[in-house]
């Protein structure tokens, strides 16, 4: 989700409580094809990465109606990252808002959910950067209100999941309009992405800010591409992250050359060609890259 998903300022205490004993980790090595790539002890031990995820945003990662098996251009990537690593990914569906917290409780290893790495994030979090996107306005075919920015949105009711850097876009630019002598925005916010979504549906509001990956996804999926459209361009481009505790290094590392390795290998161009996405693509599998497109 474009994700500047907001933080929980509790991940820091915890994250200084959890560092003397993550100290003590000690790296292994896994192999993977022509190269070998340090693991954390305790991950080789174990065989499996646990991956922490919102899974309620296609085309990134979901549940497809009436199964519970994950599917999405996210999964499937970090599937072959897995392989690539020597390891299984183990997924764990778990609320955008309280994702980092969780992640430094040890409920899992990484974050995997279309979270933007920004650099306020930085501060918390390691993220491995795979994906570049925008937020983007959903509207209903038409777009009869003449929405074609964020700018148009003054005085109207916009749905947007809680916590994500659309949300934190539609405030300020609420206060945009305040500050102009216009309407605020009637912002109805919820926990997830497809609860927002559904007050476009019935009517309760007259646009849906989301990822432009998410916007274009449900553009052309709904209704056969005949109910919804995409309002004007993507804006505040940022790349997606994998996140990791600060206090992994080895395993920030490892989850870096794999996932580079499944870019030259070619791979990671099938899987955003498999899902419409290779708009998003990168070439390069940066640590903490956020701060360029800011």
């Amino acid at each position: 989700m474009q994700l500047l998903r907001s933080i929980g300022t509790r991940a820091a205490a915890v994250a200084t409580a959890l560092v003397m004993a993550a100290a003590i980790a000690v790296p292994a090595v896994a192999a993977t094809g022509n190269a070998k790539i340090a693991l954390p002890a305790s991950v080789v031990k174990a065989g499996v990465i646990r991956v922490g995820s919102h899974i309620n945003y296609p085309p990134a990662e979901f549940y497809p109606a009436g199964s519970r098996k994950v599917v999405g251009f996210e999964y499937d990537l970090m599937q072959a990252v897995g392989k690539r690593l020597g390891v299984k990914m183990t997924w764990t569906d778990t609320p955008f808002a309280g994702i980092v917290p969780a992640l430094y409780a040890g409920r899992f290893d990484i974050i995997v959910t279309a979270m933007s790495d920004t650099p306020e994030r930085e501060k918390r979090v390691a993220y491995v950067d795979y994906f570049l996107a925008g937020s983007s306005i959903l509207v209903k075919k038409g777009n009869h209100e003449s929405i074609h920015g964020i700018a148009d949105l003054c005085g109207k009711s916009v749905d947007v999941e809680l916590a994500t850097s659309e949300d934190r876009q539609l405030k300020a630019a609420s206060q945009d309009c305040v500050a102009k002598g216009k309407p605020a925005i009637s912002l109805l916010e919820f926990d997830s992405d497809s609860g927002a979504f559904e007050q476009l549906k019935i009517g309760r509001s007259v646009a849906h800010l989301t990822d432009f990956p998410v916007a274009a996804y449900l553009a052309s999926s709904e209704a056969a591409g005949n109910a919804y459209e995409v309002a004007g361009s993507q804006f505040d481009v940022s790349p997606y992250g994998i996140g990791i505790r600060t206090d992994q290094p080895e395993l920030v590392k490892a989850i870096q050359a794999g996932l580079q390795g499944v870019i030259d290998s070619g791979e990671y161009a099938k899987i955003l060609k498999k899902w419409n996405v290779s708009q998003g693509a990168v070439t390069k599998a940066e640590i903490n890259g956020g701060a360029h497109y800011k």
